[in-house]
């Protein structure tokens, strides 16, 4: 029995090193181990602030948040297109009416216009063959108005003024028809006194008058595209076109300026 119990101590006196020497590893590991994981989380910090760190920047950014209100393009920018877009025009039914209403009218008034144009071209026609067959106002020589004995301006504008309605007719200078210039001729030739046919060459006849103040019955109103007779009052008598014949008129037929020539 005392030798059991002896065996059994001196087994523990020979594990006693063994045990004291694996707690103490077993400590040091304890100690060691925080620390190693410490220094593991410190240089993973660093890596992570390393590679996350950005540079300073000293630019200060007021009102981000503001609206842009720039409305500069810069040349050569491309839109797509869209500056150029092809937009179709809508109209109204009122503007639709409209039109129709105003096309409708120009009609009738060309229409209108038409028949007042054949409707002259008739009367002229009628005054023509009046002429030609020896009939009405300027039948013949014999019909036309003879002039007065005595040979003023007075009387050649009260003459001028019996030849109201005949035709007009380019180029002509007899009662049958005559153009303005032709008319002034013709009157001035029934009073013995010659002059050019055209109102260019009409322009130098006579004597210059200074102004329509001075102007008397019987001068000559006249430019490089119209000539008339002065009846007095700021009118005058004057071969028009072939629609009008020959008319007393104003003096705003003359659309430029003009000269006044007095020749009796």
């Amino acid at each position: 029995m005392g030798d059991a119990v002896s065996s059994t101590v001196m087994k523990s006196i020979k594990l006693f090193p063994l045990i004291t020497v694996l707690a103490a590893t077993s400590f040091a590991f304890v100690g060691v181990a925080p620390t190693a994981i410490a220094a593991s989380d410190a240089t993973r910090q660093e890596a992570v602030v390393a590679t996350r760190s950005f540079p300073k920047t000293n630019a200060v950014k007021k009102n981000i948040l503001a609206e842009s209100t720039s409305t500069q393009v810069e040349s050569g920018s491309d839109w797509g297109g869209v500056e150029s877009l092809n937009v179709p025009q809508t109209k109204s039914q009122a503007e639709k009416d409209q039109e129709a209403a105003d096309k409708k009218a120009q009609e009738e008034e060309q229409a209108r216009a038409q028949a007042q144009a054949q409707s002259q071209a008739a009367n002229r026609s009628e005054s023509r063959t009046a002429l030609n067959t020896g009939s009405g106002t300027a039948s013949s020589t014999t019909s036309i108005p003879a002039p007065p004995a005595t040979a003023t301006g007075q009387a050649l504008a009260q003459y001028a003024l019996q030849f109201q309605g005949y035709p007009y007719v380019a180029g002509g200078n007899q009662p049958s028809g005559w153009d303005c210039s032709g008319f002034v001729q013709w009157v001035f030739s029934q009073f013995g006194v010659s002059l050019p046919h055209y109102s260019g060459a009409q322009m130098s006849v006579g004597s210059p008058v200074g102004s329509i103040a001075d102007a008397a019955p019987g001068d000559i109103i006249v430019n490089s595209h119209h000539a008339a007779i002065y009846i007095g009052n700021g009118m005058v008598i004057n071969a028009l076109d072939p629609a009008q014949g020959t008319q007393v008129t104003s003096l705003a037929v003359f659309t430029s300026s003009y000269v006044i020539r007095r020749v009796l």
